[in-house]
């Protein structure tokens, strides 16, 4: 769905009156004006200096990134978050390899008939290493969301049984889908799926091919070289330990044939009319076949490393207020050094961590005064972002603070530009209307406004108080580039905390080694971590919490 370009500027007593149930004052926020150009810049230049090399998950300069913030948050006096009294705070990523015996024999009432590994299934990365036998239960898309009302399981009992559902989710491709619709939903990642089916007792999993919504492909060979390369990938795949951790069952995929014989459809039933009637609102009708008998047997082999989130606090100072939070974060990590050079990420994220840091200054030097806020206030630098939210989807199953008690999340990634979208630009532009950079010298985009309004408000009456004079604009939530899940204030909106996400946009440097901190507008900048600050105080000083709408 595209919205339509527009600046969003109240009147400045409209806002604040706007802003009133929850607390945003009229006054710029302690120590707003020492957040400046001169230290933003001098901190992206340290972030993208060829020290760092990239700041790529897992390298040396990595963890130089880290132990440079380490070290900054210590220095400001915040409070340590970290494991065992340390501002680090350590996750589990694993990375897998195949191993020899995976074997799928597939029986229908007296015919039996192995799968061939790479052409009729294979072990996907998740999969536990281990063996199942049972009869087949269909449960469609295998989703439940609650908060949707949808339930592929209804009352069918899974127990002991291989459980066999559809890739994907219902009306992947309709605007109107009470799921994500332009893009894919949260509920339809594998992982959910299986640990859901694991959870009701399931003995295997199988995935099928959505036929209905992307066609028949009868070939598994290309699909399974990007699962198991033959020669390591440059980048190793990297999985959340705190889910694939907990898959014990086989997990494999099948091919579009070896799933008609594995559902029996046959007698003018094609897979794609089955696989069409699981897109019924609100479930799948599922069925057993007990004429169908499957033994599984997935050989996965498991590699966990520890990787660091930074964590540092500022204590709020009234006693009763105290243990609600208001987290501020942004990612550490990008894409490193490849055979085209080195990708600096200075918008992204150097300029995120520069502004992470800048307003942990601000509250710190208030801190020194005598000027804390009633709500504590945590400070966090994610790592692996560019891998897949990694270091936030850890914190967000495993927090420091219970997610209960959090706030409000405020997210900045790529803060230092002027979004710019090129005619044709190719995928990394999809769904985005073209503009260029002169149209956006002064905006901002803020994404997650349409489940928290007491958020949008917030940011637009501190937009007025802090005198920053940025166009706000509210315009991505919905949209075929999925911006929405593509940054860490993600994990938080879909667990129920209201987010935000400080995004000034997409351009033609993105994720290249064009982007070098000498294109970065450090006064645009200034003005965006002055707009962060303030709404971190008013959040923090705020007599009640923003509330937020029906989960994503």
């Amino acid at each position: 769905m595209w919205h339509t370009l527009r600046v969003t500027l109240f009147p400045i007593a409209l806002a604040l009156a706007l802003a009133t149930r929850i607390g945003s004052g009229a006054e710029p926020a302690p120590q707003l004006a020492s957040i400046n150009s001169s230290d933003l810049r001098a901190d992206v230049l340290a972030l993208t200096s060829e020290e760092m090399s990239g700041r790529l998950l897992g390298t040396a300069g990595n963890q130089r990134a880290v132990e440079l913030i380490a070290t900054r948050f210590e220095a400001l006096g915040l409070s340590p978050r970290g494991d065992n009294g340390s501002f680090l705070r350590q996750f589990g990523l694993v990375t897998t390899t195949l191993g020899n015996q995976n074997e799928l024999m597939l029986t229908v009432a007296d015919s039996s008939q192995a799968g061939r590994l790479g052409t009729d299934f294979y072990p996907v990365s998740h999969s536990g290493t281990s063996r199942a036998t049972g009869s087949v239960v269909f449960v469609g898309f295998g989703l439940v969301a609650p908060p949707l009302e949808h339930d592929d399981y209804r009352d069918i009992d899974v127990e002991g049984r291989v459980v066999v559902m559809l890739e994907h989710e219902p009306a992947e491709y309709d605007p109107d889908s009470r799921f994500a619709g332009v893009a894919r939903s949260e509920y339809a990642r594998d992982v959910r799926k299986t640990l859901e089916a694991q959870r009701r007792g399931a003995a295997a999993v199988i995935l099928v091919p959505d036929v209905h919504s992307h066609g028949t492909d009868s070939s598994l060979e290309a699909a399974m070289q990007r699962t198991w390369p033959t020669s390591p990938p440059a980048v190793p795949r990297t999985e959340l330990s705190a889910w694939v951790s907990q898959v014990k069952i086989p997990v494999v995929r099948v091919s579009t044939d070896f799933a008609e014989r594995l559902l029996g459809v046959d007698d003018g039933e094609s897979l794609a009319l089955t696989t069409e009637r699981a897109e019924n609102p609100g479930g799948v009708h599922p069925f057993e076949r007990s004429d169908v008998h499957v033994e599984l047997v997935t050989d996965v082999r498991r590699q966990t490393a520890p990787h660091p989130n930074v964590v540092g606090a500022v204590e709020g100072s009234d006693p009763s207020a105290r243990s609600e939070w208001v987290l501020v974060c942004a990612h550490l990590d990008h894409d490193g050094v490849t055979p085209s050079g080195l990708f600096p990420g200075a918008d992204d994220n150097a300029s995120g961590i520069a502004g992470l840091m800048a307003v942990a200054k601000a509250f710190t030097d208030a801190a020194r005064v005598g000027q804390t806020p009633r709500r504590s206030v945590l400070f966090a630098a994610w790592n692996g972002e560019e891998r897949g939210l990694l270091g936030s989807w850890a914190y967000a199953e495993h927090p420091v603070v219970s997610l209960e008690r959090t706030v409000a999340v405020l997210n900045m990634d790529m803060i230092g530009r002027h979004e710019e979208v090129p005619e044709r630009g190719g995928r990394r532009f999809r769904g985005l209307e073209p503009q260029t950079s002169a149209s956006n010298t002064h905006a901002v985009n803020l994404l997650g406004y349409s489940y928290s309004p007491d958020l949008r408000r917030v940011a637009e009456a501190a937009d007025q108080v802090a005198e920053t004079e940025l166009a706000l604009r509210f315009r991505y939530d919905d949209n075929p580039s999925d911006l929405l899940r593509r940054s860490d204030h993600w994990p938080f909106l879909f667990s129920g905390v209201p987010a935000l996400f400080v995004h000034t946009g997409l351009h033609p440097d993105y994720h290249t080694e064009r982007d070098t901190a000498d294109l970065l507008d450090y006064d645009k900048m200034t003005r965006i971590v002055r707009l962060v600050h303030q709404m971190t105080w008013d959040l923090a000083e705020a007599p009640t919490r923003p509330d937020i709408l029906d989960r994503p």
